[in-house]
């Protein structure tokens, strides 16, 4: 799971990275899921991108 901001700035939520299909950013960064569902996020492309590599090498440090 990463943790994210809503573009509001008023909450923040966790998603499963594992689920993220796509990445954007035009000009706000998009999250598109498998599912379909999109969420628009205060972090940038470059900070999402690192979340989930920060997750994945921490799952497969354990």
């Amino acid at each position: 799971m990463i943790i994210l901001t809503s573009l509001n700035g008023k909450s923040t939520f966790a998603i499963n990275y594992d689920r993220v299909e796509t990445v954007e950013s035009a000009p706000d960064t998009v999250i598109s899921l498998e599912s379909g569902r999109k969420y628009f996020v205060k972090e940038s492309f470059d900070e999402v991108i690192d979340a989930i590599n920060k997750a994945k090498r921490k799952l497969h440090d354990v």
